[in-house]
């Protein structure tokens, strides 16, 4: 079958977030061919190039997500009738109050009106070339002003300033994007057989238009909720919208009243209109907003309209896929708290490389039994703080015991977090030693992978003979599959995925609890048998469940399954625009070239005619030539 594999900042680029897990998919289903429609995340990233495809890649498309060069489409009156419809529908749904739509007796429900409005705007898009300037337009952030003060919006909507309305418009007009692609055709995502969105959100916007515009089932994959990342890291997401212009009220100008006022009014509330301030108009033409330095600076208002945003979309992805593959039981809960529907539900846990720690794993135990093991990311939210207070429990009831903490620092915050944790293990051990005349040492030692006592990952697991997670936020803890590929006992925090993934083969403890992780820690290091046992047992379930063999099968199984019981019904036409009976065998499902079509495929939807190119809007310097002629 043909497959479409939708990314976000990810495959095929080579420094992308889960492309070794799309590597290892597309490598191990050889016998079908795939598709890569990719996002770019930053321009950065495009830079650094592709990784190397294998053959059975038989195309990528790529669009840059961090910018948009504006379209150039003039709308006419009709085109800008129906934006103002679909974005202003939009706008409302966002910021109505909890108790707005239950007041409204016919009114459809929410999540019908949200996707009538996108693929309103969608459709938009196809009939005119383009979207992205609309989005950007004055008349989008009007729409807003208008929702965020109509009766029954919510409190925190109604709070909204022109700054505000400038961020908001921003962040859609970036994650609405992919409405303008030219993705949807019957030669690009409408042939093929199912749509594979890698992550939800942006990156599974192209899937919904494909099964909206082609009648392509979605498979959706979420080993990291994206709603759930959206909530952690702030409003907006992965980092600010950059731009000029509207600091300071929007644009230097001074408001009274708290905000610009709207057409002759003037005082209360925040407005863009033809009385508002100059200079925040001109930055609403030109799409620009201020620039958010950090989530901190993100007010409630914006993270109010663009969580209902997030939200609304990530349960119409999950109404309209025909499966969801959640990577664990914790992102799967995430799931069905968002709408998403259990029959739909199959959990694929991630398939990792059992190689590189076979031989720790299998050879005989040459660890220290007195040395404990921290491996990861050094950041806050792996709680080392914790960590070092539990080990100084730990050196109570087990004088020579050793913690090596083995790990790079996670960005900037990782190295200020990297320094405190180095001068709290001072200050709770201080160097020790033996006699007057010999060198301290201290019990605590902070390493890197890489250096002469730690070449490899699999050698710092291999370091010690209990390895410990001490996490409070996490979600599938990769670190913990590597201890147990290793044969290691564990003693792990109660966070994420860690009790599906470690089962009973090791020790579990309460989050932020240094006394319940010092006691489990020392359980351990007086039993070494069973330390044994559970390594072992530990190993077993790894092998079982945590491959990329048992990945890669379960993917296979459900895209049969798709593809059974959701085929794409295409109606394929002769030369004359007559459509042929039978023109698509059943043979089209097995792997290889077994017919050669030259016709034309139309689409499910609609008669032969509409296989043609869609009508696009005028540029600007067409317009004027048009009318010049029509003037002749």
């Amino acid at each position: 079958m043909r497959i479409g594999l939708l990314t976000e900042g990810g495959h095929p680029y080579v420094s992308g977030d889960a492309g070794l897990w799309c590597d290892r998919l597309v490598r191990g289903l050889a016998q079908h061919e795939f598709e890569l429609y990719a996002l770019g995340r930053t321009e950065h990233q495009e830079s650094r190039g592709r990784v190397a495809l294998p053959p059975q890649v038989t195309r990528v498309r790529t669009a840059p997500s961090w910018t948009a060069e504006d379209d150039g489409v003039v709308y006419g009156r009709r085109a800008r009738r129906r934006f103002a419809e679909h974005y202003g529908e939009l706008a409302a749904v966002l910021c109505e109050g909890p108790g707005a739509e239950a007041a409204r007796e016919t009114a459809a429900p929410q999540a019908d009106r949200f996707a009538n409005a996108l693929y309103g705007l969608a459709d938009l898009a196809r009939d005119e070339g383009g979207l992205v300037g609309a989005l950007r337009s004055e008349q989008a952030v009007r729409a807003l002003e208008r929702a965020c003060r109509a009766p029954g919006a919510l409190r925190t909507a109604r709070e909204a300033r022109v700054a505000d309305l400038l961020a908001v418009a921003a962040h859609l007009e970036r994650a609405l994007r992919p409405l303008s692609l030219d993705w949807y055709e019957d030669d690009a995502l409408g042939a093929v057989d199912l749509c594979h969105a890698a992550s939800g959100g942006p990156a599974a916007l192209p899937g919904l238009l494909a099964r909206h515009f082609c009648g392509v089932p979605l498979v959706v994959t979420e080993y990291g909720v994206r709603l759930r990342s959206h909530y952690l890291g702030g409003a907006l997401g992965e980092g600010a919208v950059s731009g000029a212009g509207a600091g300071r009220s929007a644009g230097g100008g001074a408001c009274d009243g708290g905000g610009v006022g709207v057409g002759p009014r003037a005082g209360g509330g925040a407005g863009v209109g033809p009385g508002a301030d100059g200079d925040a108009r001109k930055a609403v033409r030109r799409g620009v907003v201020a620039a958010v330095a950090s989530p901190t600076a993100v007010t409630p208002a914006v993270r109010a309209l663009l969580a209902a945003f997030h939200g609304r979309l990530a349960a119409e992805v999950y109404r309209q896929a025909a499966r969801i593959t959640p990577g664990n039981a914790h992102a799967r809960r995430w799931q069905e708290r968002c709408g998403a529907d259990r029959a739909k539900i199959r959990t694929v846990h991630p398939g990792m490389d059992p190689t590189p720690f076979a031989e720790v794993g299998e050879g005989p135990d040459t660890a220290d039994p007195d040395t404990l093991v921290w491996v990861g990311r050094i950041e806050p939210a792996k709680d080392l703080v914790s960590l070092l207070h539990a080990f100084a429990e730990v050196r109570k009831e087990e004088p020579g015991t050793r913690l090596r903490v083995i790990g790079a620092p996670a960005g900037p915050e990782g190295e200020a977090y990297l320094g405190h944790c180095r001068v709290l293990a001072a200050q709770l051990f201080p160097d020790e030693a033996d006699g007057l005349h010999s060198v301290g040492d201290n019990p605590v030692s902070f390493e890197e992978i890489g250096g002469p006592e730690v070449p490899t990952l699999a050698d710092a697991y291999g370091a010690g003979a209990v390895t410990v997670l001490s996490s409070v936020v996490e979600g599938f803890p990769t670190g913990l599959v590597e201890a147990m590929f290793c044969g290691r006992a564990t003693v792990s925090t109660d966070v994420g995925a860690v009790v599906e993934v470690i089962g009973g083969t090791g020790l579990v403890v309460p989050p932020r609890n240094p006394r319940a992780l010092a006691e489990a820690c020392v359980a351990l290091l007086r039993d070494p048998e069973r330390r044994a046992r559970l390594g072992a047992a530990a190993r077993a379930r790894a092998l079982e469940l945590f491959t990329v063999e048992q990945n890669v099968a379960a993917f296979h199984g459900i895209y049969l399954e798709v593809v059974s019981q959701c085929p794409v019904r295409r109606v394929v036409l002769d030369e004359s625009g007559e459509p042929l009976p039978f023109a698509v065998p059943a043979e089209a499902h097995v792997a290889g070239r077994w017919t050669g079509l030259s016709s034309r495929f139309a689409m499910r939807r609609g008669p032969g005619w509409v296989a043609g190119p869609p009508v696009r809007g005028m540029t600007p310097g067409a317009a004027v030539a048009a009318g010049e002629g029509a003037a002749r």
